[in-house]
């Protein structure tokens, strides 16, 4: 499983990134999800505002 965001729905704030334990979310204009740190723990999708982020199989 793997933490996947919806570039379009995506406004770059920056919630996700606050919250992730492993710190493999960069934001720059929109969340990048590092795959091969996450450990698809869901807190950055259920901290995102716009519910852009899903937690899928790899």
């Amino acid at each position: 499983m793997v933490a996947k965001v919806n570039s379009d729905e995506c406004v770059g704030c920056g919630a996700c990134a606050d919250v992730c334990p492993q710190e493999c979310i960069e934001v720059d204009d929109l969340a990048v999800v590092n795959e091969s740190e996450c450990v698809d723990c869901g807190s950055c999708a259920d901290e995102c505002p716009n519910s852009c982020i899903t937690v899928v199989k790899k």
